[in-house]
């Protein structure tokens, strides 16, 4: 089946987003759904994510004749086809055997980004494969530095150009919804899991030939391949490191762009532009890591304020809808990644499900661009606001 038929055939069946996650929700055990889908806490921070951005709505423009949205972008001197990237997803193989992959050929399809994540469950070298010159590579700060200088170095191999630091896992989050969901590293047999494979045969066929996941970026380091060695190795050897020095250490070491990803206070972007960093990324982790921080696009136009322009602001975190995405550009960012829903793709549909997801979110923001009147982000950033 061709691109345009997929394309046809889905866009009838999966209009949205929100479809392709229920369409996951049954292919996945409910230990992959929960880890994907879950915030921590009582996931407060979800809703807000949501509710905050329904509270933005603009006065649309009309009578302005025949129009169409030119979506194409410029960031760190890179063209990308528009401003929408696959942000950086951990422990994807959970959801569905070789996501990685599969989504980084959709950014190289589509041209535009593909983040890759260092507990991601394939390697640089492998989706450097798939990637073409559209990969990201995203760091959870190692303390050994040893450590730090080969994983730059294997990504800068494989291609990766632009670098991502998460800077807001202090340590790991509790979410508990996942644990109550039963997962754990190295993951358990039990009963419940066996029949959750039993119940999802695809997921389990495609698991069965891909391997159980692992973290493969990550098993590099450890003497033993087993999950409970390689599962150490995070819990004591990443995060929890990160401080101004070591982001100009990483920025020193690595000969691309470098964007500090996870900021909500203006003064930590201001910090990021002081020692030299290329790209302030606002984010709340996806609602992830702390259920007390703010909804990210609520933290967004003061930090625009701040930046003034001097570096891009990419922003991520609750990105359902291409309004969602415009809203955000409108506020000031010059960017936009989504991570759920590009996993939601793959593992509803399989292979081509990343296409689906990018084509689903760019023609959705094409759409209410013209909707709202305007047909570039010029143009947007001057439109009028009804709230």
């Amino acid at each position: 089946m061709s691109y345009e038929q997929r394309k046809t055939k889905w866009s009838n069946q999966y209009p949205a987003i929100s479809d392709l996650a229920k369409k996951a929700k049954k292919r996945i055990p409910q230990v992959g759904w929960e880890y994907l889908y879950s915030g921590t806490g009582d996931e407060d921070l979800l809703e807000r994510n949501k509710n905050a951005f329904q509270q933005i709505t603009f006065l649309p423009r009309f009578c302005k004749g025949e129009l169409e949205a030119n979506l194409e972008t410029t960031l760190f001197g890179r063209k990308y086809k528009a401003p929408i990237g696959i942000a950086p997803v951990g422990l994807t193989g959970l959801m569905w055997p070789r996501v990685e992959h599969y989504l980084a050929a959709t950014a190289n399809r589509f041209k535009i980004p593909y983040s890759l994540s260092t507990v991601a469950t394939e390697t640089p070298e492998t989706t450097g494969q798939f990637v073409g010159d559209m990969g990201w590579f995203q760091l959870y700060p190692p303390k050994d530095p040893d450590v730090r200088q080969s994983l730059l170095q294997r990504a800068k191999d494989a291609g990766f150009h632009t670098l991502l630091i998460t800077a807001d896992v202090p340590m790991a989050s509790r979410r508990e919804r996942t644990k109550r969901a039963g997962l754990s590293v190295p993951p358990k047999f039990t009963p419940k899991m066996l029949w959750e494979g039993i119940t999802h045969p695809m997921w389990s066929y495609y698991t069965l030939l891909n391997g159980i996941p692992r973290l493969r970026t990550i098993e590099h380091y450890t003497n033993n391949n087993a999950m409970k060695f390689v599962s150490g190795f995070v819990g004591n050897r990443l995060g929890g490191t990160l401080d101004w020095d070591y982001c100009k250490a990483l920025k020193d070491a690595w000969d691309g762009p470098v964007v500090l990803k996870g900021i909500l206070h203006p003064e930590d972007a201001a910090k990021a532009i002081e020692i030299g960093l290329d790209g302030i990324g606002v984010s709340n982790h996806g609602a992830r890591q702390f259920n007390g921080a703010p909804a990210a696009i609520e933290a967004l136009p003061a930090i625009v304020q701040e930046v003034r322009g001097r570096v891009p602001v990419i922003f991520d975190s609750g990105i359902r809808t291409g309004l969602d995405i415009m809203r955000a550009l409108y506020l000031g960012a010059n960017f936009v990644l989504a991570g759920r829903a590009f996993v939601y793709g793959v593992a509803a549909l399989g292979k081509y499900g990343g296409d689906h997801a990018a084509h689903i979110l760019i023609d959705d923001l094409k759409n209410n661009m013209i909707q709202l009147g305007v047909t570039n982000l010029e143009e947007l950033r001057n439109a009028e606001l009804a709230n």
